[in-house]
């Protein structure tokens, strides 16, 4: 079973749909039990960091993610959350990466939004994947590039595109909206 975890955020029903079109069904839920007892976790997102780490905290969703221990996917603001603190807020977040949360500055269009290549990648995560290929952002904070990078992107300056601890994986880009690529990441991430 792929539980996508239901927290409030925005952008859950593209995961849902990308999901199918890979032929995996998947269950949008916020039950510890059942997100605990996923083969895969995935943790997307669209949103503000100091209203959502709010409503994890209240729901125990906050220690419910934490103690995760099969293979768990977040997506923008789900890597964004996975990491020590957001200046967006000035959020503590997860904790599970050691990376801090930076507001781009507007020397260029902020947000960063659109298509933009990979300057390194590596890892399971990116098996079948070249460098250089495009993936789909939307985004005005970023995780500082740090031990936890796989993947990196330059927007204004380098920031993580994907990160990796133990279980735990997360991507800045949206994979479910990044055609071929994306699908063949999310599909690595299933194989997982």
């Amino acid at each position: 079973m792929i539980a996508i975890i239901k927290y409030n955020a925005g952008n859950i029903s593209s995961v849902q749909n990308a999901l199918e079109r890979l032929g995996y069904q998947s269950i949008l839920t916020d039950d510890p039990e059942q997100i605990l007892s996923a083969e895969k976790v995935i943790f997307p997102g669209v949103g503000e960091a100091g209203s959502t780490m709010k409503y994890l905290r209240q729901t125990g969703l906050d220690e419910v993610i934490r103690s995760i221990k099969n293979p768990m996917l977040g997506i923008c603001l789900g890597l964004q959350l996975m990491c020590q603190h957001s200046e967006e807020g000035d959020t503590q977040c997860l904790g599970i990466f050691d990376e801090e949360v930076r507001k781009f500055t507007a020397t260029k269009k902020v947000p960063h939004m659109g298509w933009n290549s990979f300057t390194q990648i590596e890892g399971p995560l990116f098996e079948g994947i070249q460098p250089e290929q495009d993936m789909y952002y939307v985004h005005s904070y970023f995780a500082e590039v740090g031990k936890d990078t796989i993947g990196t992107c330059e927007y204004i300056h380098p920031f993580s595109a994907a990160m990796h601890k133990d279980n735990f994986y997360a991507t800045q880009f949206h994979p479910e909206k990044s055609a071929d690529v994306g699908e063949q990441l999310l599909r690595n991430f299933l194989n997982l």
